[in-house]
């Protein structure tokens, strides 16, 4: 049996998984701490907290001692972002060639993020992809933030799934720690900052290098994929010229 007939719905994080906002992140990011006379972040700091919600990302990267102005620094980092996140977010290729893809097999598509809900449209519209998605759950649709599986279930409730029949995808380890709380299928994507070996430690129904190989995950028999577990070097589908 292909793994596809276990699904009813494929859902997406959205930073490092279907678009490499981290020009943009790490711009809002030092935006704020200039404006808070902190020292700024290096990018590769900066990178490793993508994903995270603000408040984290700053206290790893400012330190405990300046929680005080986690808020402040939220706000600088909003206000920053409104103006530029968009032009500084790029799609990765595989995205405008998967989801359409995925679309066509009758399959629901979700994106679950911890960006603000409002921020992912406005870059779905951008790039003519929003009408592909049944639902986009953002940071200000919960209260707890992955690796907390609360925006998991609440995707499972407006889809009315349960949690076996959604395939979520990926690239980091928050993901993964949802996923595992939910009792979620979950594929790892390799486009982020972790790799193969972060990702081993916790349940994953495989491990690829794009998102070029959730088709080939979706359409291998269950027994090729036991056999073949891990990053997987084809592509089913052509990607467009960039």
């Amino acid at each position: 049996m292909k793994h596809f007939m276990h699904y009813k719905a494929i859902a997406f994080d959205f930073d490092y998984t279907l678009a490499d906002s981290s020009k943009g992140i790490i711009e809002c990011v030092n935006f704020a701490l200039k404006a808070l006379d902190l020292s700024p972040a290096s990018n590769e700091n900066i990178r490793k907290t993508i994903g995270l919600p603000l408040s984290q990302t700053f206290i790893q990267l400012a330190g405990p001692e300046n929680k005080i102005k986690c808020k402040e620094f939220s706000a600088l980092f909003k206000s920053r972002a409104d103006e530029v996140m968009t032009d500084l977010t790029y799609v990765y290729p595989a995205t405008a060639d998967i989801i359409p893809a995925l679309k066509s097999y009758g399959l629901e598509i979700a994106i679950i993020s911890t960006k603000f809900r409002y921020r992912v449209i406005e870059f779905l519209t951008r790039e003519n992809l929003l009408g592909y998605f049944d639902q986009v759950i953002g940071g200000e649709d919960v209260q707890n933030h992955k690796p907390h599986p609360e925006a998991l279930f609440l995707a499972l409730r407006k889809l009315n799934l349960a949690p076996s029949e959604i395939l979520y995808v990926g690239d980091s380890l928050p993901d993964a720690m949802a996923t595992r709380e939910a009792n979620i299928p979950f594929l790892a994507v390799l486009t982020g900052v972790t790799g193969q070996r972060d990702f081993a430690q916790y349940p994953s129904v495989g491990i690829i290098r794009n998102l070029y190989g959730v088709t080939d995950y979706l359409f291998q028999d269950e027994v090729t994929m036991s056999r073949n577990q891990g990053v997987g070097p084809r592509r089913t589908i052509a990607p467009k010229d960039k």
